[in-house]
């Protein structure tokens, strides 16, 4: 197959675009849970607690469903699982908006909703994304996070102005409406699993070749492989203190800062500013991601974060709120993105959709926890620097893990260890 060009322009970077797109939808809605936890708790006449608990299952749902979806891609097409997805997407919201008892809502909104999101998740995206990129795979996955970013930049904000102007009832209608209307035709028209032969190293116009010897390609025979490598788990520790803190913060940051007084526009923009900084920084970080050892690189991110989490609480005028955000967003991206490109390094792109989304339940756990730390620890100490401390340390703890990483491994010795 000849490489897919349009006079100099690689057809993957189309790839690229939609699935930031599909990205920003799903993380957005995934973490935008923030502006509906108060009037979702005052309408159906729940406690902040079991509200929380639900978010929480909805987390550990979203993370089960990421390894079913990335083995059905050894079944299915992308724009199958996609569109299986945004089915799935749209019954929940229909039947979320129409509920009003805790059981139907955990039912719709914590249980079916998350199945689809991860069913439209970055771990759909990041096996077809890293198969249409060799060289400049790091690069091309973080644009694609540059989705989840904008997905808290854009989505958060955009929440909570729908909500005051209507109600999250109506919110959540035009989010089923928008999913269907922009993820259908992405899908079909531009999703595409078989990438040319070169892919994008470019050997066809005289380029230079890819920068990075290839790592794996044909040394994992099954994905059961890399379980009994210490890098998958490494990988693992660092995406649960990801998800951990996320989560938190996506769920729990709004009602936090308007806990400590700051105005509801105030604390969704400030939220909201993380994702805006991080949309521009990743294209700095993904030029430099496949220049450097992605590990130095991913450690760093986590230990910023970290300091960032715990300033986060401490904050107490709106310019120090937006400083610590803008300075925080600068590194928000790029802890998945680098997570995926190293498993794709260490183990090779064959299994990349399970070992992601396995790595990505991980990810959830933390985030289950996270979500419901942050609303039972509010509710028990009166105070929300339990929880966000404890985002920071475990954030910090996942930044000296991942240093420990290696650039490369020893197929033989690593699976017989």
């Amino acid at each position: 197959m000849r490489s897919r060009r349009i006079g100099k322009w690689y057809f993957g970077w189309n790839i690229v675009v939609v699935s930031s797109i599909i990205t920003l939808l799903t993380v957005g809605t995934r973490l935008g849970i923030g502006p509906f936890l108060k009037p979702m708790a005052e309408d159906l006449q729940i406690s902040r607690t079991m509200l929380s608990a639900i978010v929480a299952v909805s987390m550990l749902v979203y993370g089960i469903g990421m390894p079913v979806a990335g083995r059905l891609l050894e079944y299915f097409s992308t724009r199958s699982v996609l569109l299986m997805g945004v089915g799935m997407v749209a019954v929940s919201i229909v039947w979320t908006v129409v509920t009003n008892d805790p059981v139907n809502f955990l039912l719709a909104y914590g249980i079916l909703l998350s199945l689809g999101l991860s069913f439209t998740s970055p771990v759909v995206l990041t096996p077809v994304t890293s198969r249409w990129f060799t060289r400049r795979r790091g690069q091309a996955l973080f644009y694609l996070a540059t989705g989840s970013m904008a997905g808290i930049a854009v989505m958060t904000p955009l929440f909570t102005l729908m909500i005051q102007m209507t109600n999250w009832r109506q919110t959540l209608l035009w989010l089923a409406i928008l999913f269907v209307a922009m993820i259908v035709p992405a899908a079909v028209f531009v999703i595409r699993d078989q990438p040319p032969a070169g892919t994008d190293e470019g050997t066809e116009q005289g380029e230079p070749g890819p920068s990075r010897p290839p790592m794996a390609e044909r040394a994992l025979y099954t994905w059961t492989e890399a379980l009994k490598t210490r890098p998958f788990w490494q990988i693992c520790i660092g995406l649960f203190a990801c998800g951990f803190s996320m989560n938190l913060l996506g769920s729990h940051g709004v009602p936090m800062l308007t806990d400590h007084g700051f105005a509801e526009v105030s604390a969704s923009f400030g939220i909201g500013l993380i994702g805006i900084v991080a949309m521009f920084s990743t294209v700095l970080l993904g030029v430099i991601s496949d220049r450097i050892p992605r590990k130095n690189m991913l450690s760093l991110i986590y230990l910023i974060r970290g300091l960032g989490f715990l300033s986060l609480v401490l904050v107490m005028t709106n310019w120090q709120l937006f400083l610590v955000s803008a300075i925080g967003g600068f590194v928000w991206a790029g802890s998945t993105a680098l997570s995926s490109a190293i498993l794709g390094d260490l183990y090779g792109v064959r299994h990349l959709g399970v070992l992601y989304g396995l790595g990505y339940f991980g990810h959830q756990i933390g985030g289950a926890l996270g979500s419901f730390l942050g609303g039972w620890g509010f509710e028990t100490f009166g105070t929300h620097l339990y929880a966000f401390g404890t985002a920071a340390a475990v954030l910090v703890l996942a930044s000296v893990v991942s240093f420990r990483l290696p650039l490369r491994l020893e197929w033989k010795r690593a699976v017989e260890a």
